[in-house]
């Protein structure tokens, strides 16, 4: 059974949709900016400091609905600026194990919602409630 969650520390989605999607399996988290988080518009333009703010509070996200960051499988990264990526990486490097990173996709979009000038999406399998992982 497919169960969508809203985080309730975030606003609720203006567009037709959930926060979270769970299917049994896995956990599809909607694509985040700074400006979904109240106070992140502070950092807009600062690509690393957007890249933390979002990659903390989807890592919250994951923990609402039983997961962490190290049950991530894939991760979509829109910037709006290609050239600003080795910066970006280095900020979303922070938060997983050095060598082993999800699978991720990252390509250049011209505009983000609310002027944030990074976007990030993941899925993650879900954990099984009778494992110790």
């Amino acid at each position: 059974m497919h169960r969508f969650l809203n985080d309730p520390t975030l606003a609720v989605p203006v567009f037709p949709g959930s926060h979270i999607a769970m299917d049994g399996h896995y956990l599809f988290l909607s694509g985040l900016t700074v400006t979904d988080i109240q106070g992140g518009d502070a950092v807009v333009g600062d690509i690393a400091e957007e890249t933390r703010w979002v990659m903390r509070r989807l890592s919250r996200m994951l923990e609402y609905a039983g997961a962490s960051l190290a049950h991530v499988v894939r991760v979509d990264i829109h910037l709006t600026d290609l050239d600003t990526i080795h910066t970006m990486d280095a900020a979303y490097a922070e938060f997983f194990t050095y060598h082993s990173y999800p699978a991720r996709t990252c390509t250049e979009s011209p505009r983000l919602s609310g002027g944030a000038n990074v976007e990030i999406t993941l899925m993650a399998r879900q954990p099984d409630p009778t494992s110790a992982d």
